[in-house]
């Protein structure tokens, strides 16, 4: 069977919108949802795939989307249609496999049995093998400077089937809508569709090769790069060959703002930073600042008091943050942070439940509630005092307790922590 029939294939299109319906994301610029695609394309999918078969099928535009970095900058986000994103996903999970068995064993990002945690975990192991000079190499917009001609002559040495290579070029050159207007994409691959991290993977294979060629140690998650090498000297030769080579050879560019020789303690590598353990002379990953900093400011909006969404659903949005952020953080963070991040978020949460409860009357009755006599009850009801104050205060701390938070839906970072322990 050759490529483009196993892309085909009713067993591939079958998984490939199960995992597009599992991811669900926003609509692309047809409005259709994930929802609506299995319906559609049981009515229209024999057509999409003899268009495919005869090369006569157009990819919508991506719909492009700006997410802010903490930077200050923007990211390009392109969102293709339910309908293209099962088509993409078909061809990654038919091409993934023929290019994986040729990628480094460093390379970890969108891979198989690879994480983002294996790659911190070799960087580390790489720094206590005194490699603790680091060759931090930025890669100034990846994804929207993808250089066509070049991706697609590299596509050509592994897959040889013209219906196959033609139909990724389509979806390169399909073209962007910002705003409703459409605009051609001569170079970039759009990032946020399913076969975006695939084609990102064998373009950054040839600058893998090259560092594998040359001897060096480094670890790679997408366009995140770390070479590591014994002295500033030699990390300096290295960031000029590599560079030169990324320019010259991938047509890519490295930004040379943010691209650095330093040392481990300067390092923010997927969400991680390193640190030296002076007891035993070791450096050990920890949770970035940056990355701590970040999370705490996410749930600073999720329980801001003038969000007009109920207790329920705001705890419901705080679980899955803290449980997506202990999964991947968790490990590495010590119980008293932990602590000290629940401790703010319920106090948050007093603030939000004494703003809910309103006026006089409706304090009196909560208060009173909560097992209160009516003396105590009727004098903070009528309390003057700013909402952090009564949150802190004993009023609350002892009628709203932890006990009754995690019964009503807080789960705590503390408790996910001792679970493991």
């Amino acid at each position: 069977m050759d490529i483009l029939s196993k892309i085909l294939s009713d067993d591939n299109l079958e998984l490939s919108y199960k995992n597009v319906h599992t991811n669900e994301g926003a609509p692309g610029i047809d409005g259709m949802t994930t929802y609506e695609l299995k319906s559609y394309f049981r009515i229209h999918g024999s057509e999409i795939k003899e268009q495919i078969r005869t090369r006569t099928y157009k990819p919508f535009p991506v719909k492009r989307v700006n997410i802010p970095k903490p930077d200050g900058g923007v990211r390009h986000l392109g969102i293709p249609t339910v309908t293209d994103r099962l088509i993409q996903q078909a061809i990654a999970q038919v091409l993934s496999p023929i290019f994986d068995k040729d990628f480094s064993e460093f390379s970890y990002g969108f891979r198989p049995n690879k994480s983002a945690h294996m790659a911190v975990d070799k960087a580390l192991e790489y720094i206590n093998m005194e490699y603790d000079w680091v060759v931090d190499i930025d890669l100034e917009k990846f994804f929207d400077k993808v250089h066509h001609d070049k991706l697609m002559r590299i596509i050509s040495k592994t897959v040889s089937d013209g219906d196959v290579i033609s139909l990724i070029r389509k979806y390169l050159v399909s073209g962007i809508s910002i705003d409703g207007e459409i605009s051609p994409s001569e170079i970039g691959t759009p990032q946020g569709g399913p076969l975006s991290p695939l084609l990102s993977n064998i373009m950054l294979n040839e600058l893998d090769k090259e560092l594998e060629k040359r001897g060096h140690k480094f670890v790679r998650y997408a366009d995140d790069c770390l070479i590591f090498v014994r002295s500033e000297k030699s990390a300096n030769r290295v960031m000029k060959r590599i560079t030169r080579f990324i320019e010259e050879e991938l047509s890519l560019s490295v930004n040379v703002t943010k691209s650095r020789v330093t040392k481990p303690e300067n390092i923010k590598f997927l969400g991680f930073g390193f640190y030296k353990n002076h007891y035993t002379n070791e450096y050990k990953q920890k949770v970035h600042e940056i990355s701590l900093n970040k999370f705490k400011e996410k749930i600073k909006l999720t329980t801001k008091r003038n969000w007009g969404v109920s207790l329920t659903y705001r705890l419901l949005k705080l679980q899955q943050q803290f449980q997506g952020w202990f999964n991947y953080f968790g490990k590495y963070i010590g119980i008293s942070e932990l602590k000290k991040i629940d401790n703010n978020t319920r106090f948050r949460l007093r603030m939000i439940i004494w703003k809910r409860w309103k006026n006089t009357k409706t304090r009196f009755k909560a208060l009173i509630k909560l097992g209160v006599n009516k003396y105590k009850a009727w004098e903070w009801a009528n309390s003057r005092r700013s909402y952090a104050r009564v949150a802190t205060s004993f009023i609350m701390t002892r009628t709203v307790t932890n006990n009754k938070l995690t019964k009503r839906g807080f789960l705590s970072l503390e408790s996910l922590k001792l679970k493991t322990i």
